[in-house]
């Protein structure tokens, strides 16, 4: 499905790389949509969640968590071709189907809260600017970091990434107040 897209996925492929048998699969999922459903909220959710919405519980540093988690994006060709498995989905599938809507639209609205949250909480400790808006700043982020995704599976160009995430991390870092910054770089 990621290699693909869900509509051209053909299911003896899927049924052959999981090892089963269509009989088996219909035993679990009553059809293709239905599988497609459980791996939106079973994987991607899964997946999103332990790199995005767990590093940000409790950040101390919410700015610092963000730019780690933008520098760890793979920069691998295939993983730049591909794209983001959420994003690819969502783009594919939530105009024609309202299952797939509801479901990325929740796993981008978990993205955002947890985003949101841990900016918010970086306010109260002054580890983060107080005159931004926490939510239409993860909105942005989000937005942002998915268009150099989208840019970057265009290009088909690691490049196209590797800028994204120095201008996101840039960003980010700009989201420090001042004193916070001035005294970050005088530790470098």
């Amino acid at each position: 499905m990621h290699r693909s897209g869900f509509r051209s996925a053909d299911l003896d492929v899927i049924l052959a790389a999981a090892g089963v048998t269509k009989g088996a699969l219909y035993y679990h999922f009553d059809n293709k949509e239905a599988l497609g459903y459980a791996v939106v909220d079973e994987v991607i959710t899964s997946n999103l969640h332990q790199k995005w919405v767990e590093p940000l519980q409790n950040a101390k540093d919410p700015i610092g968590v963000l730019v780690r988690i933008i520098q760890s994006e793979s920069l691998k060709r295939e993983d730049v071709q591909r794209g983001c498995p959420l994003l690819n989905l969502s783009q594919e599938m939530s105009g024609l189907d309202e299952g797939f809507r509801r479901r990325t639209a929740k796993v981008y609205k978990d993205w955002h809260d947890a985003m949101e949250d841990a900016l918010r909480e970086g306010q109260k400790r002054r580890v983060v600017r107080s005159d931004i808006n926490a939510n239409e700043t993860a909105t942005f982020v989000i937005a942002t970091w998915e268009g150099y995704v989208v840019l970057g599976k265009n290009s088909q160009d690691p490049r196209t990434m590797r800028s994204g995430q120095r201008r996101v991390s840039g960003h980010l870092e700009s989201l420090r107040p001042v004193r916070v910054r001035a005294r970050g770089a005088s530790r470098r």
